[in-house]
């Protein structure tokens, strides 16, 4: 047995993200999911997730896309060496380092030369900054034409094989956690149990275990929202393929568990009540947290959040399309063209923004039911002598 003291007093001081693979196994067979949290807006909104999740002694995962996080600051103004900074700088100042830090969506869309030589750049530069997992997303390859299950996911598998074996290269013995994509969210047709299983299966057989799944299963990216910027519930996620998909990864003896994308439109309640808890083990969370920062914006820098939104506006707004479903879907991309002025906020707003990420962050907890993952995270690493290990 370990102690609550255990718990605390290593992962109060100071070292490296958690390699995702000890969260995904520490899990295994527990009613959880971990927060897997995008934070593109500010480091206040790290902190309050942190403090929250040390109050309750969890782990959690912090991520960022390609997208949002590139060599060149992808949208959000964030390189991978500058958001892996901001998040060990959140972590000293709440004095809580159980947190990952995951390299999301590393997407391949036409699986060009050109294409695949950027990600491995990529790749490399999140390996140099101390990401601990790493998602290959290949989904956009899926071959429609193709007749059959193998000939559809060829060239995802194809393509994903030579960027997991790259991965594997340049992290050497560093340990790190998998999450590969089959189906590409957002799209209306769901991931098939076959689908699913033939590209665990398939990357199983070349010696690359994943540790999380994302499937097409109903979820979107975003939210979407009505004439007066209130989120419309997203409630079309399907659980019961998704349980399909997981109880056969178990009947096949593949330790895979599912990543749910899009959950931002999911009220707390329906994830807390209708999610099945232990066959998706890893939630991500993106658009509140930025929804979350823009309206303390509106509140205590509004001169700042006005201009903000007339950006958006004035660059992505058309005649036929609400300004509120203009902002909902565009204002992502005004974190790189704001990105100082953001920074220099005052002290006031930046702890009103930690003590929502707080409080709401704590709602995500007891919804996703993670109280005390860092125990088990802890427990497991004793267990299997990884404590000083990586």
């Amino acid at each position: 047995m370990v102690s609550e003291n255990e718990v605390i007093s290593y992962f109060e001081a100071p070292k490296a993200p958690l390699p995702m693979n000890f969260i995904a196994e520490s899990v295994r067979g527990v009613n959880t999911i971990i927060a897997a949290i995008n934070p593109r807006a500010t480091e206040e909104v790290i902190r309050g997730i942190l403090r929250a999740t040390k109050k309750s002694l969890s782990v959690v995962i912090f991520e960022l896309a390609l997208s949002e996080m590139s060599l060149s600051g992808g949208y959000t103004g964030y390189t991978p060496q500058n958001f892996a900074a901001r998040c060990k700088s959140a972590a000293e100042k709440e004095k809580w380092f159980a947190y990952s830090l995951h390299a999301d969506h590393l997407t391949v869309k036409k699986g060009t030369e050109e294409e695949m030589s950027n990600v491995m750049k990529e790749i490399e530069a999140r390996v140099e900054s101390g990401f601990t997992g790493y998602a290959i997303d290949t989904s956009f390859l899926f071959d429609r034409e193709a007749d059959n299950v193998e000939g559809q996911l060829k060239n995802i598998l194809s393509k994903g094989l030579i960027l997991f074996d790259f991965l594997k290269e340049k992290m050497g013995q560093k340990v790190y956690g998998l999450e590969g994509e089959v189906g590409e969210i957002g799209i209306t047709e769901f991931t098939s149990v076959e689908e699913a299983t033939h590209y665990v299966k398939s990357l199983a057989e070349k010696d690359v275990f994943i540790d999380y799944l994302a499937i097409a299963n109903g979820s979107t990216h975003g939210v979407s929202v009505n004439a007066k910027g209130e989120v419309v519930p997203q409630l079309g996620i399907n659980v019961q393929r998704t349980v399909e998909i997981v109880d056969t990864f178990k009947q096949q003896g593949f330790d895979t568990r599912i990543a749910q994308h899009g959950i931002t439109g999911t009220p707390v309640d329906v994830i807390a009540s209708t999610f099945p808890h232990g066959s998706i083990t890893k939630g991500n969370i993106g658009t509140f947290w930025q929804r979350l920062v823009y309206k303390i914006l509106e509140e205590y820098e509004s001169a700042l959040y006005a201009k903000m939104r007339k950006w958006v506006l004035d660059k992505y707004g058309k005649p036929d399309v609400e300004e509120a479903t203009t902002f909902a879907k565009n204002s992502k991309y005004a974190w790189k063209e704001f990105f100082d002025e953001v920074d220099a906020i005052s002290n006031e707003t930046k702890q009103v923004i930690i003590e929502k990420a707080e409080k709401d962050m704590k709602d995500f907890i007891v919804a996703l039911k993670m109280d005390n993952t860092a125990v088990s995270c802890f427990k497991y690493m004793s267990e299997n002598n990884l404590v000083n290990k990586y």
